[in-house]
């Protein structure tokens, strides 16, 4: 089973720089994105006829032209949810979760703590709850938990730690939130293939040509449940693909639940 995550950042943009291209030539299983930054209202032929053979869900947010999620998938999932049951979480369409005979997939665009760390204390209780959620869900039967999640975990996984310390994306607060997920019973499947891999990024700024110098972030994740991490066949960065800040991951389990 072949799975993908992709921050899009804005799926009418990446569309003109080569998104249908990738999605119809890595054929995947499920295709999750974030950052749509689009309404329902907003979808045109053009857009549908890229994810022809595939059941579309989306979760756009309240604000018009912000944040959002979708999930493209071959097989119809037995039940598919919106957000986490909390209004405060669920206006800005970050949570979209697809229950399948043999595992849930949920799909997140976890909230940035911005600049001045002004939504870091949201972001602790954001945190807090996901990780009841997907411990909920874990009870019943296997997480495969994808998307952007807005931490780098370990030095290791940026380039520059040291002048990032208090920067969003690398506090202590965020970076401890990530180990208290995976405690709970989870499994970064990059870090389980690859613990000692360098340079290995998923996010790029715009600015000063850090892509081009391969300066920048693993912040987009592929997490599963303890209790399949023996299924885990491949983790992929898929750093050649461009379109987006981001580039797309790439998870392969040898479980057939499709």
């Amino acid at each position: 089973m072949k799975l993908i995550s992709w921050n899009v950042n804005g799926l009418r943009s990446v569309i003109t720089k080569g998104f249908e291209e990738f999605f119809k030539n890595i054929d995947a299983d499920i295709f999750s994105i974030q950052e749509t930054k689009m309404q329902e209202d907003q979808l045109t032929d053009e857009i549908n006829n890229i994810f022809e053979g595939y059941y579309a869900y989306w979760n756009s947010a309240l604000k018009k032209g912000y944040s959002g999620t979708a999930v493209f998938t071959k097989k119809k999932p037995i039940n598919v949810t919106y957000g986490i049951g909390i209004e405060e979480h669920d206006k800005e369409g970050r949570i979209i979760t697809l229950e399948f005979d043999n595992f849930y997939l949920v799909d997140c665009y976890t909230p940035n703590s911005k600049r001045e760390l002004e939504r870091l204390d949201y972001r602790q209780v954001w945190e807090d709850e996901i990780r009841k959620y997907l411990s909920e869900l874990d009870k019943k039967k296997p997480v495969i938990y994808c998307g952007d999640l807005n931490v780098a975990h370990e030095e290791i996984d940026l380039k520059n730690p040291k002048t990032n310390t208090r920067n969003a994306g690398f506090t202590i607060e965020e970076r401890n939130k990530m180990t208290e997920l995976l405690n709970a019973g989870f499994v970064d499947t990059f870090r389980y293939l690859y613990p000692n891999k360098e340079d290995a990024y998923t996010w790029w700024s715009y600015m000063f040509h850090a892509r081009e110098k391969n300066v920048g972030w693993r912040i987009d994740y592929f997490i599963v449940s303890k209790s399949i991490e023996e299924k885990i066949k491949e983790s992929k960065i898929h750093s050649e693909v461009y379109g987006s800040d981001h580039c797309p991951i790439e998870l392969d389990l040898t479980m057939c639940a499709l």
